[in-house]
């Protein structure tokens, strides 16, 4: 090979190089038309290079799932501890490295014992999600795991997005918040591997909230669960290591990663005003917003790039769900497509490999500053209004979550964004699904009341005209 070819160089285009080559290629339209402003009034830009690049971000995440680069978790319900503990133990079988359990399980340590039997809970974790019941599944727990100090129990205590998505809560919310500290603080020194509290902004986000709402929702109910948790008598880094922190993803797998690494720069900033600066810990779950349920089959693919940008944004854990859930409860095969989605990510393409991989893209860099500091503009204007309680309460929240909501709603009726399968490719017969019976909730909601925040999935509107 010739000696200029080894040293031969490409001249790098400027943006007025560029400028050129794309007003040829729109013909007369204008560039700034290329320019989209989202839902907080970000800008993406149609180039990102280092003439307008942001500072470089590095958000990795900071733990080692047992060799794995993060936490494959699954959410198994179920109101029948025998059966439950037959799916745990298949999906630990399976590949998954943790659990999420909900139902009436919850209820009591006897029910809860026999659906954990033969789990070893100090190798996987066990969370749960027991809405605003959160505390007595919690004390159930700790009375399953009692004689395994070193248990690595998530009590997922979270009352704030069970008062916001029911609107409303048996007590005043203040008293559930408190005894969810109280729960902790009482908790703590038997499992010191425990973690208490998720702050997440999933309620907004299924409401149809902006990710601004969701990032800004979830660093106000951290703060509050953290002084909560140190009133109650929990050292305050102690209350920091234990709260995990929650971030949904979605089919959108870039804006997705850049909400995970958000968060994890939004918690730098938070742990540090409280004195401790604490790694974060992340779990992302898949949205239910973006799934269809008239043609359940293309969620697979939505939920395959939800899961790739859990991993790629650096989540501890990955929670995808069943690709049949907006038709009723996942069965064993939905269960399954979801595991095998992530292990095929994990070990076929080997997605973790990298520590922080969108770290360097001038873009997703950018992307993940604008969105941190929607979140914190968020969160700070919930402070203004009193905290996340008081906002909740007078509906200030909400308000904007509904504005959001109306033109995500109003981008797809005019054909500004689309779904496969559900606005576009639409399957005129579609195979059926099976789903697992299940008892819609009732959650109590006499003693506190908010304006409440309504799931919505997008697809809905189409599927009741295609109807």
């Amino acid at each position: 090979m010739p000696e200029c070819a080894l040293t031969q160089t490409f001249p790098i285009p400027s943006p007025a190089d560029w400028r050129v080559e794309a007003e040829k290629a729109l013909k007369g339209k204008p560039v700034e038309g290329l320019v989209h402003l989202d839902a907080d009034h970000l800008t993406t830009r149609p180039l990102y290079g280092r003439a307008n690049a942001s500072e470089a971000v590095f958000a990795p995440r900071a733990s080692d799932a047992d060799g794995r680069a993060w936490d494959l978790r699954t959410q198994v319900e179920g109101d029948d501890p025998d059966a439950v503990n037959a799916t745990v133990l298949g999906d630990l079988e399976g590949g998954a490295a943790s659990v999420i359990l909900s139902g009436a399980v919850l209820a009591d340590s006897e029910p809860l014992g026999r659906a954990l039997a033969g789990v070893a809970v100090e190798l996987a974790p066990v969370a749960l999600d027991a809405g605003i019941d959160g505390p007595d599944a919690a004390n159930a727990l700790a009375v399953v795991a009692k004689g395994a100090p070193r248990a690595l129990l998530m009590f997922h205590m979270d009352p704030l997005t069970a008062f916001a998505a029911a609107g409303g809560s048996p007590r005043p919310i203040e008293a559930h918040v408190e005894l969810a500290a109280n729960t902790a603080a009482r908790h703590a020194g038997a499992y010191p591997e425990a973690t208490f509290f998720l702050a997440t902004g999933r309620a907004a986000h299924e409401a149809g909230g902006s990710a601004g709402q969701e990032l800004g929702f979830a660093a106000a109910a951290a703060a509050t669960y953290v002084k909560a948790a140190v009133a109650a008598g929990l050292p305050v880094e102690r209350a920091l290591s234990g709260t995990v922190l929650g971030v949904s993803v979605d089919a959108e797998y870039f804006d997705s990663l850049a909400r995970v690494r958000a968060l994890r720069l939004i918690w730098r900033s938070i742990s540090k005003a409280f004195g401790h600066e604490t790694p974060a810990r992340i779990e992302a779950r898949s949205s239910r917003r973006m799934l269809a349920a008239k043609d359940p089959w293309p969620n697979l693919l939505r939920l395959t790039a939800a899961g790739f940008a859990g991993a790629v944004g650096g989540a501890d854990a990955v929670v995808l769900d069943g690709f049949s859930r907006a038709a009723g409860r996942p069965d064993a095969f939905a269960r399954r497509a979801a595991r095998n989605t992530q292990l095929i990510l994990m070990e076929e393409a080997h997605i973790g490999r990298v520590a922080d991989p969108a770290a360097g893209s001038w873009y997703l860099d950018h992307r993940t500053r604008d969105l941190a500091e929607a979140g914190w503009a968020e969160f700070q204007r919930i402070e203004r209004e009193g905290g996340i309680v008081a906002s909740l309460r007078g509906g200030a929240l909400q308000s904007r979550v509904a504005a959001s909501r109306a033109a995500g709603k109003a981008v797809l009726a005019d054909g500004g964004g689309q779904m496969v399968g559900v606005t576009k490719f639409v399957d005129a017969d579609v195979r059926p699904v099976s789903v697992e019976a299940s008892v819609p909730e009732s959650p109590a909601t006499g003693g506190d009341r908010c304006p409440p925040l309504p799931p919505l999935r997008w697809a809905e509107a189409f599927e009741g005209e295609a109807a």
